[in-house]
């Protein structure tokens, strides 16, 4: 976890993670983590890509007339479009 701007949620965001990697561990769910450069690498090709650059791609793989508006929002969807690039990349080679 990065906290660039509001150190102060550092903490709160810190036990929520732990609560989340918690359940998924006590109930069975695999969970995957990519860093920053895997979903930029993912999306465009090119590790360090601009924010902009990012959202742009993730309207134009999913069809969307414009980028989401919000940033949480766009980063979310391109976190899951990275996992689905690197899931199937995982099943195709028989690793999955």
């Amino acid at each position: 976890m990065f906290f660039n701007r509001n150190s102060t949620t550092a903490v709160p965001v810190g036990q929520a993670r732990g609560v989340l990697l918690l359940g998924c561990a006590q109930q069975g769910i695999q969970i995957a983590e990519y860093t920053p450069l895997q979903v930029k690498q993912a999306l465009t090709g090119y590790g360090r890509a601009e924010k902009k650059q990012i959202q742009y791609m993730v309207a134009r793989l999913l069809k969307m007339d414009a980028p989401p508006k919000n940033d949480d929002a766009a980063d979310a969807l391109a976190i899951a479009i990275t996992h689905a690039h690197y899931y199937n990349g995982r099943k195709l080679r028989g690793e999955i």
